[in-house]
């Protein structure tokens, strides 16, 4: 099964910017596809996550806020891939 991570922050997020290295490094050591949105050019974003930026999706579903574990992220991955 194919797996997406994607990264909801804003600009200017220091937390977003540590996440994203997470979620890059997991991404290419897996071999799985990641995105980025900006919260802020999306009301309904803005108002259902400001208070919890960075937040980690895998395959749109909410796996973590604010800070990005790497290992959990890697077996949340893993399990995705499983279905």
């Amino acid at each position: 099964m194919s797996v997406t991570i994607t990264l909801l922050g804003k600009p200017g997020c220091h937390l977003c910017d540590d996440a994203r290295e997470v979620i890059a490094r997991v991404a290419a050591d897996l071999g799985v596809a990641w995105e980025e949105q900006d919260i802020t050019r999306s009301e309904e974003l803005t108002r259902k996550y400001w208070e919890q930026i960075p937040v980690t999706l895998v395959n749109g579903v909410q796996h973590d806020f604010w800070r990005v574990d790497e290992e959990r992220l890697r077996r949340a991955v893993a399990a995705a891939r499983k279905g």
